[in-house]
């Protein structure tokens, strides 16, 4: 055991070393870089002021030697992998700060979704999905099914505009704020207040947010607890005389939540956790925000930085996830 996961451990190097190599030279291959994003800032710049001198060569190369450019591109890449291990990603060509800075303002919003999200999600859908195992093919357990898959074929962004539209909206209700994560005043109040706020801001992206990750959840244990019920050691406990409750809850339940365990280490998704579209609507500076806009800007610095934090994370969430495996079922031996 301690050895697969040392192996796991030592993998995870090469596997960064791969996703952000193949990362950094397509991203450095696409056009419109900031190089030519600045070019063409200038050209604008002299066509405004009446003047079309163009541009020196000797600017191109300041130019490129301002933004590293200077050097090729496997070079950049090695220099980019030593600046790492210092935790430098390097300045944002948008935001003129250190990338890493401006990931890390990003995080506390993105953490918050995802966080919320990420215990509502469990601690809705698990139980949901036992009661649903339990009462198959019920009246609860159809009518739940509609809902679930309603909810599931509902376009996150068509949420979002209707609940704009309608519970945000001085023409119909005004119930929840149109945009932000809170108010302007959000300083001066207390801390009681504050929550109040947040939850405010919070509810409709929260709710366009996680519609779509219930149900299949839900779904998963209900059909992975219907699948422990059906095998012969359940049919052994009833034989024995335990109660239904008993069977269900002390026997069945614990293997049928290993397939909920093995998705559990993706907790640490939530870190960087973003929704370009539900921030568009709601006018909230997130991590989907974030990535778009560097993807959009050619920002290099800022998107390598999103990605490696990423990779690092979802390699972790899935060792973690093998570990949960083991605690949750000890008759699993990785070789």
């Amino acid at each position: 055991m301690i050895k697969y996961f040392a192996k796991r451990i030592l993998l995870i190097f090469p596997t960064l070393i791969g996703v952000t190599l193949i990362s950094f030279f397509l991203l450095n291959l696409t056009p419109g870089g900031p190089i030519e994003q600045k070019l063409q800032q200038i050209r604008k710049a002299q066509e405004t002021g009446g003047a079309n001198i163009g541009v020196s060569e000797e600017v191109i190369e300041g130019l490129k030697k301002q933004y590293g450019f200077d050097k090729p591109v496997h070079i950049r890449y090695f220099i980019w992998v030593k600046s790492l291990t210092r935790l430098d990603f390097g300045r944002s060509y948008s935001f003129e700060e250190p990338a890493l800075d401006v990931i890390l303002s990003r995080i506390p919003i993105s953490l918050q979704f995802g966080l919320i999200s990420f215990l509502l999600i469990y601690l809705i859908c698990v139980p949901l999905g036992i009661k649903k195992a339990v009462a198959d093919g019920g009246v609860f357990d159809n009518a739940s099914s509609i809902v679930l898959i309603i909810m599931y074929s509902i376009p996150p962004l068509m949420l979002g505009i209707l609940l704009r539209n309608f519970l945000a909206n001085p023409m119909y209700l005004e119930l929840f704020p149109l945009q932000g994560a809170f108010s302007d005043e959000y300083e001066y109040l207390s801390f009681g207040a504050k929550i109040i706020d947040r939850v405010h801001h919070f509810f409709l992206p929260l709710l366009c947010y996680m519609i779509t990750g219930f149900t299949a959840l839900t779904f998963l244990m209900k059909n992975s607890l219907l699948d422990e019920i059906k095998l012969d050691y359940i049919r052994t406990a009833r034989a024995k005389g335990l109660s239904e409750k008993a069977v269900t809850y002390k026997h069945a339940l614990r293997n049928a939540l290993i397939p909920i365990a093995t998705s559990f280490g993706s907790f640490l998704g939530i870190f960087l956790a973003g929704s370009i579209i539900i921030e568009e609507i709601f006018n909230i500076y997130g991590m989907g925000q974030l990535s778009y806009t560097a993807l959009l800007q050619r920002d290099y610095n800022i998107s390598m930085g999103i990605i490696f934090l990423s990779s690092l994370f979802l390699l972790l969430g899935r060792l973690i996830s093998d570990f949960l495996y083991v605690l949750v079922d000890p008759r699993i031996d990785f070789q």
